[in-house]
């Protein structure tokens, strides 16, 4: 069986532009649909940012959870954003945060609530010697002892080079 060039060529066309026509059949999706959370681990009592896709950015949706209730992300700069506060009686642990679109569409994202830790006093950095208070007077006066000795010897030094 032979096939003539034009046969050829128009069968090798034709498979190159086939499977383009099939995968540009496929529909496109315009945004994928997610809900961060910014920082997703946080003490309690601080602010937290959502920010969250739908396919539609251009109308608000909400986002409920136990940690803050319901809130609205509104559309700012492509996304749908808002921030909440977690209140200070959180208990440690995790907490599901749902988005839910207009279009009905829904995600979940998990917030990690963390206990909030104040220090109880300043870093072990040393003795305070050089602190202000009953020693701060003969530091200060040892100090300048040895800095007005020193420049004394290095000028009587200087004498003793140029006389010799």
């Amino acid at each position: 069986m032979r096939i003539s060039v034009p046969a050829a060529l128009a069968a090798l066309l034709l498979g190159l532009f086939v499977p383009i026509a099939v995968v540009d059949a496929a529909p496109a999706r315009a945004a994928a649909i997610f809900l961060e959370v910014n920082p997703s681990t946080v003490p309690a009592g601080d602010d937290l940012a959502l920010r969250a896709s739908c396919d539609d950015n251009l109308k608000a949706a909400t986002v409920t959870s136990g940690l803050f209730g319901t809130v609205t992300v509104a559309p700012q700069y492509g996304f749908l954003t808002a921030t909440v506060r977690v209140p200070s009686g959180t208990r440690p642990g995790d907490y599901r945060a749902e988005l839910r679109c207009p279009d009905g569409h829904t995600t979940i994202a998990t917030v990690h609530v963390v206990a909030k830790v104040e220090p109880a006093r300043g870093p072990a950095t040393g003795g305070g010697g050089t602190a202000p208070g009953r020693n701060a007077p003969a530091l200060i006066g040892g100090g300048l002892a040895v800095i007005v000795a020193g420049l004394v010897l290095g000028v009587v030094a200087l004498r003793r080079r140029r006389l010799s």
